[in-house]
């Protein structure tokens, strides 16, 4: 899973929020790091809402009529596989990190 397409997941399994509210949280999320545009955003909610992982609905938020996103079973679902892949990920990296600096370490104190 794409790691943009895993945060627009995660902001929803804190909660239902329309799109603004969505692409400001993953910005906030990531540090900056990710911040998605409406032209990626909302494909990627109506994908979401074909597949079953989104259901969406209009309301009224802040006198404006809004889409507001909330995260079905199935969706709720989706995170929790992709929060494992991703945290597997880290894992990996992280000791191969380690590793690498462990052989740093090791080629430096050899002086032969």
């Amino acid at each position: 899973m794409a790691l943009s397409r895993f945060f627009v997941l995660q902001v929803l399994h804190d909660g239902p929020a329309h799109g603004y509210d969505i692409a400001r949280a993953v910005e906030r999320t990531t540090n900056g790091c990710c911040s998605p545009s409406e032209g990626a955003l909302y494909p990627t909610l109506r994908e979401f809402e074909q597949g079953g992982y989104v259901t969406s609905a209009s309301e009224v938020v802040s006198g404006r009529e809004r889409r507001v996103y909330t995260l079905t079973d199935k969706g709720r679902d989706a995170f929790k596989v992709g929060l494992e892949a991703w945290m597997d990920a880290t894992a990996t990296l992280t000791e191969t990190d380690r590793a690498a600096a462990a052989r740093d370490r090791a080629k430096g104190a050899c002086r032969c």
